[in-house]
């Protein structure tokens, strides 16, 4: 990991060389979390080259196969009938989610296996875990020091089976996750994987949960980065944050800053001339840094509707 922080402000609106991890297989331009999702992503030309990441989401079904899924629910991505739309997808075994089409595209819900043997092992893979089969899950939250134990043991076997399933495979993995149980059970199992905590609130929390695991790098929304014009722009119901420069503070203790979720060039514009190193984006054509781009965001902005 680059500890480096003597980066000048001349320097940073000059860089070319942020990662691109590409958001549940650009989930903007391709059905998310998919093996054509992945297969297409990983296959995308970004500044001569396949974006250096992609991340998908990993879940447990009732039969204890991992899958890569996004949503507690099933209603939102899949055709499920209704009886099943709002049941959670591990209690529900992979031959019939297996049977579901993932937003009328003829894809289905893919086993974790499945993505691995898509993508090229030259390129990484983002593994956000997003919940090990249960709805005591904490997301989200800067555990009390009474509660870590409850949740790391919750989260366990389910990391245990993901990093068994990885191991066999020859990508580059960084594991991130909104749930602190899920860091601290990953970070037991294998000290050596890269962690990275992704946080929605609080900056200080998010902080804070990345030391306590020695996280390589930290996740927060774009309008998080309190050096960019976008620093508390409206983004869904993130914010307002405090006044923390994220980019900073995880510099200084060595961490890497990937911002979510990207989906225009002018975000990451302004992300990367604010010092992230990575962005997690829904679409390939957001890297657009060549000088015109970047002279034209400094003149021009986008009207916000």
């Amino acid at each position: 990991m680059d500890t480096t922080t003597t980066t000048t402000r001349e320097e940073v609106a000059n860089r070319r060389d942020l990662t691109l991890i590409a958001h549940r297989g650009f989930a903007g331009v391709y059905p998310e979390n998919t093996v054509a999702a992945v297969e297409r992503a990983a296959a995308e030309s970004v500044g001569g080259g396949p974006p250096e990441m992609v991340e998908i989401d990993v879940v447990p079904t009732a039969d204890g196969e991992i899958v890569a899924f996004h949503d507690v629910e099933l209603g939102r991505v899949t055709d499920a009938p209704v009886a099943l739309a709002n049941r959670p997808v591990w209690e529900v075994p992979y031959d019939r989610l297996a049977e579901f089409e993932v937003l009328g595209t003829g894809q289905r819900v893919p086993r974790l296996r499945e993505v691995l043997d898509a993508v090229p092992p030259e390129v990484g893979l983002n593994v956000e875990f997003k919940n090990p089969g249960s709805r005591a899950a904490r997301p989200g939250e800067n555990l009390p020091p009474d509660e870590r134990a409850e949740q790391q043991n919750l989260w366990r076997d389910f990391a245990s089976d993901v990093l068994g399933t990885l191991g066999e495979y020859d990508h580059d993995v960084l594991v991130s996750s909104f749930a602190e149980g899920a860091l601290a059970a990953v970070r037991e199992l294998d000290s050596s994987i890269p962690l990275a905590v992704a946080f929605a609130d609080s900056i200080a929390d998010g902080m804070e949960v990345a030391r306590r695991y020695d996280c390589e790098a930290v996740h927060p929304p774009w309008n998080a980065i309190s050096d960019a014009e976008l620093f508390n722009a409206e983004y869904d119901s993130l914010g307002p944050f405090e006044e923390i420069d994220v980019v900073a503070a995880a510099h200084e203790e060595g961490r890497a800053v990937n911002a979510w979720t990207v989906e225009s060039w002018y975000q990451a514009d302004r992300l990367r001339c604010a010092g992230v190193d990575g962005l997690i984006a829904d679409y390939p054509g957001v890297v657009r840094f060549d000088d015109a781009a970047a002279q034209e965001s400094e003149t021009t902005a986008p009207s916000s509707k």
